[in-house]
């Protein structure tokens, strides 16, 4: 039949810690082309400088000039900075812009009319608020590590600014995604994605992220009152960052800590140095906590044909998951999942252990029909393993490697620019 599609193409592009995903559905009749994400917080080290560029022109000799959709599945750089264009008209974005998308699909939190107060699409009526605060609390983490605070590690440093990079609002690519597609869809748990007509004889489910008038645990890691969290953490890591944008002074051996201390007694400068580590742990814990909120606005679809299911979560993590976990017949849906992107690089709290124990389609590898797994990730860019919290999670890789069909970007050669997967529908 015209109308239903016989096979599923994944290019899974190589942008190491970010997610970029070509979806080419065949029908008779032709293909149709949907680009999930596009973006990076770092690239292998010796992959080529011109990488975005590179796959930018590679989707759209895919796609033979026209992309049939788009998906963002949420703000943060290593999931929309490859969208991002630049005057001359030759950046990335440039790119996938002149592919004149039908339709682009984002969050509901990414509708720009919203009301800054807006607790789901309008014209319902507070997490947009929120949501500014927090990348302006990205840019002071950035801004407190450039300053070069004496008495941070190397690894805290480094921590500070991966993660706040990863939360700056990515204006242009922002703007560029809310004007490229014929239609712009702003989704929730249960909306329509506006991909039904672009994928005939497929259903999509929109699985999250939910609005918080569907529930509040997206919300969850903000104090009591919803509104004012990050407006008042903003203003508790103005003054740090920006005296430290005013010291510029550098040590003389930068790689050793320094224990200033004023007008301290020398004996007990270790002390000053002490408490600035300190202050740093906190503004990362604030940051930390700023990420996880941002991963809860993401895009969770399921894409159902006759005889195949194909979720892609973006980077949902558990408060985001908990609502759709808690529908039994979202439950059903779940357990007969045939390819499985990977959600959130890797991360444990993203493939809720519910969820992955539900999977009936995982098995060893003489298993007919067993999973596949799709994952975009680079191992040394997030977390530490001495901590428990490295990303991709050993426990979660070793799982997946043992129960089904991995693909992974991290197993790929650098200078290869993708994986092609095929899944028979």
């Amino acid at each position: 039949m015209a109308n239903v599609p016989t096979t599923l193409t994944i290019f899974a592009y190589q942008v190491g810690f970010g997610d970029c995903f070509l979806l080419r559905f065949g029908y008779p009749s032709g293909m149709r082309h949907i680009l999930i994400d596009f973006g990076t917080t770092g690239l292998p080290e010796d992959t080529a400088a011109d990488q975005l560029t590179r796959i930018a022109r590679h989707v759209a000799a895919t796609c033979g000039g026209r992309l049939d959709a788009v998906v963002a599945t949420h703000r943060h750089a290593d999931h929309i900075s490859g969208f991002a264009t630049n005057p001359g008209g030759t950046a990335p974005g440039d790119i996938i812009r002149k592919l004149q998308p039908k339709v682009v699909v984002q969050p509901w939190t990414e509708e720009l009319d919203l009301a800054v107060d807006a607790r789901a699409p309008s014209p319902q009526a507070g997490f947009r608020a929120a949501l500014q605060s927090m990348h302006q609390v990205a840019e002071k983490a950035v801004g407190f590590v450039n300053g070069g605070p004496p008495g941070l590690t190397e690894a805290l440093k480094s921590q500070l600014r991966f993660i706040g990079e990863d939360n700056l609002s990515n204006k242009s690519a922002v703007l560029n995604l809310s004007t490229m597609g014929g239609e712009q869809r702003y989704v929730y748990h249960g909306a329509k994605s506006g991909l039904e007509k672009t994928l005939p004889g497929v259903t999509i489910h929109v699985l999250g992220p939910p609005t918080l008038e569907q529930t509040g645990s997206i919300s969850r890691q903000r104090s009591r009152d919803p509104d004012e969290f990050w407006q008042f953490q903003l203003r508790r890591v103005k003054a740090d960052a920006d005296a430290s944008t005013a010291a510029k002074a550098r040590p003389a051996f930068p790689s050793q800590v320094a224990a200033r201390g004023g007008k301290l007694p020398l004996g007990v400068r270790w002390l000053a140095s002490r408490l600035r580590q300190a202050r740093g742990e906190q503004f990362l814990a604030i940051v930390r906590a700023l990420d996880k909120q941002m991963n809860n606005t993401s895009v969770i679809l399921l894409f159902e044909t006759a005889n195949k299911k194909i979720l892609f979560p973006g980077d949902g993590q558990i408060e985001n998951w908990q609502y759709a976990l808690s529908q039994p017949k979202t439950r059903k849906l779940l357990e007969s999942v045939d390819v499985y992107k990977v959600g959130h690089h890797g991360s444990l709290n993203a493939t809720p252990r519910s969820m992955w124990n539900a999977f009936s389609k995982k098995g060893p590898k003489s298993r007919k029909g067993r999973m596949t797994t799709v994952l975009s990730t680079r191992p040394d860019k997030h977390g530490s393993v001495e901590a428990g919290t490295e990303v991709p999670r050993t426990t979660l890789l070793n799982e997946l490697g043992a129960h089904t069909d991995l693909h992974s970007t991290h197993l790929m050669a650098h200078d290869k620019l993708f994986d092609q997967i095929e899944i028979p529908l």
